[in-house]
């Protein structure tokens, strides 16, 4: 009975640390006594400079289709490719970080959860944790293994822009922007846009609301409470959105994982995309 407990006990451990968010110490644990896939989602530059040893890299700039709009995702097929040869199936149990910024493991996050990885987690402040925890970092690449990655595609966490289009009068469905106030309102500076604001009905929820001074997420109950005087409720589709939906990755993790809200999808174009057309309204 006593050995019963015990092994309930760890599957519960198990299960919380792979809930959206592991501290350094969790990882290097994890490392010891499992086959984790540690993925930096850093730029090749920042990677081959220093990274957690044995992490592999993948930047999510390498899974964006190279024409059309900036930074939406390549074909499903060619995206799946180039998870299997970077060595990460949908059956690993991954751990992604960045540079603290949360925004490249956000997306990676996203991309990897549309594509039907099962087991996901972000680290808690990313490398900077790491190095605080003094854990140890290599300069030396990590030999790949290739293996397969067999997508099974989750379109119900994504939206197209038709998708967005047929949903702006609906009651059952909320449009958050997560980026500044001032992108928000088009006060901001940004060459790449023919017009500024935002689409129309969305409410401005800035990403690094969710962020403490030392880059790491705030509590799940600090979160839930910014949330809840955001109105941005669990009763709602929440679709989220940036200017590429780069930050909306980081805040899809807190909504999902941290607070399991039911229905999050991430407009992929986001608002380069829907500024591209002259059809839509923007506010």
């Amino acid at each position: 009975m006593k050995r019963l407990i015990l092994l309930i006990i760890v599957l519960l451990i198990s299960i919380q640390v792979f809930a959206g968010v592991v501290t350094a110490k969790e990882l290097a644990d994890m490392m010891k006594s499992e086959n984790v896939v540690v993925v930096s989602a850093r730029n090749p530059s920042d990677y081959a400079s220093k990274h957690i040893t044995g992490a592999i890299n993948l930047y999510p700039n390498d899974l964006y289709a190279a024409e059309g709009v900036e930074a939406m995702l390549k074909p499903v097929a060619e995206i799946a490719k180039i998870l299997g040869e970077t060595g990460i199936s949908a059956d690993s149990k991954i751990v992604i970080y960045d540079d603290g910024s949360n925004k490249a493991a956000g997306r990676l996050y996203w991309i990897l959860k549309y594509m039907g990885a099962k087991d996901m987690s972000i680290l808690d402040g990313h490398i900077k944790s790491w190095m605080k925890a003094r854990k140890p970092v290599t300069a030396k690449a990590t030999e790949v293994a290739p293996v397969t990655f067999n997508a099974s595609v989750n379109e119900n966490i994504y939206a197209s822009m038709d998708y967005v289009r047929s949903h702006l009068a609906d009651k059952g469905v909320l449009l958050v922007d997560v980026r500044s106030p001032e992108e928000f309102m088009g006060k901001n500076e940004d060459e790449k846009l023919k017009r500024k604001g935002h689409i129309p009905g969305a409410i401005n929820f800035n990403y690094v609301q969710l962020l403490n001074e030392d880059e790491t997420l705030k509590s799940k109950e600090e979160i839930a409470a910014l949330l809840k005087s955001a109105n941005i409720t669990s009763d709602k589709e929440i679709i989220l959105y940036c200017a590429t939906s780069v930050r909306a990755g980081i805040v899809y993790v807190a909504l999902t994982s941290l607070l399991d809200y039911p229905q999050v999808r991430v407009y992929d174009g986001a608002f380069y995309e829907w500024d591209s057309d002259s059809s839509n309204l923007v506010e």
